[in-house]
């Protein structure tokens, strides 16, 4: 892989330098793969989902390719550095996970104290980063997916949901349209997760983190807005404070129109982060080079 610090100067310039429209950046796989991770953080208004994205990202980028054992260790590691709004099935399951009890143990236990209701979005909020990855092949995509969300939410449609979000951007990494790239992400969905992937009117919609609700949300303020800025605008006010829907805005629609896309503004609440998120952006981005 090429140098770090010069993939960052790279994807600051996608960032920062806005070129005209119709630029041929604006086409780039490389430039709608960045977009999915800083899309992400401009739609995280307070924090947790690019923490852990990013290091689902570093980890990816450091053993070139997905290692379960790498990132339940990252987050454990973020965990006991002070991690925040991390939801509070993840929460649960990172703190019996400090106390000793291995992944698999813990989203059992916790998956048995809230009887089963574990199909929160937060899975779904972190796993950008493996659609990012291009050393990941597509048939193995939502299988990556699924496992990484198992380690802390053990309902089934927390996983489906988080397949579909890596299906969908990786889909429109590629620059496939919109109406087909949601055809590909609801393959071998759940019912409940194939609605998740239909687009709804605003009276429909729920603001709750339920995982499918978050989905459908997005779904919705991406497919309706014909740009990031706007999509994002418009789902941060329909969420109010909450962290659900935008997350999942912010990701789909960097994926979908690319990091030259994103405003300054969209950023500045990441501004201490930003230069690790733009490295791991660019690193990521980097695969995409030969599909240009």
């Amino acid at each position: 892989m090429t140098n770090p610090s010069s993939r960052n100067a790279h994807i600051c310039s996608i960032v920062f330098d806005h070129p005209p429209r119709g630029s041929p950046i604006f086409s780039t796989h490389q430039d709608r793969a960045a977009g999915a991770l800083l899309g992400l953080a401009a739609g995280d208004r307070i924090g947790g989902p690019i923490r852990m994205a990013l290091r689902v990202a570093e980890s990816l980028i450091d053993r070139r390719g997905y290692d379960v054992a790498d990132v339940a260790a990252r987050y454990l590691a973020w965990w006991r550095e002070g991690a925040f709004d991390t939801g509070p099935t993840a929460g649960r399951v990172l703190r019996l996970a400090a106390s000793g009890l291995s992944f698999d143990e813990a989203s059992r236990r916790v998956d048995e104290e809230a009887a089963g209701m574990t199909a929160g979005c937060n899975p779904a909020h972190r796993i950008a980063p493996i659609a990012m990855c291009a050393l990941i092949e597509d048939a193995s995509l939502s299988d990556v997916a699924e496992v990484d969300a198992r380690l802390t939410h053990r309902h089934p449609l927390a996983g489906d949901v988080a397949a579909a979000v890596a299906c969908l951007c990786r889909a429109l990494i590629r620059g496939t349209p919109w109406p087909l790239a949601l055809q590909a992400a609801a393959v071998a969905r759940s019912p409940v997760t194939r609605r998740g992937l239909e687009t709804r009117p605003l009276e429909t919609l729920s603001k709750s983190g339920f995982a499918p609700d978050a989905l459908a949300a997005a779904i919705h303020f991406v497919g309706t807005s014909d740009a990031l800025a706007v999509a994002l605008e418009r789902s941060i006010a329909f969420a109010g404070p909450s962290n659900y829907c935008p997350v999942l805005v912010g990701a789909l629609a960097g994926a979908r129109w690319g990091a030259s896309r994103i405003e300054n503004a969209s950023l500045r609440h990441v501004n201490a982060l930003l230069p690790r998120i733009q490295a791991a952006a660019a690193a990521l981005a980097e695969g995409w080079k030969s599909e240009q």
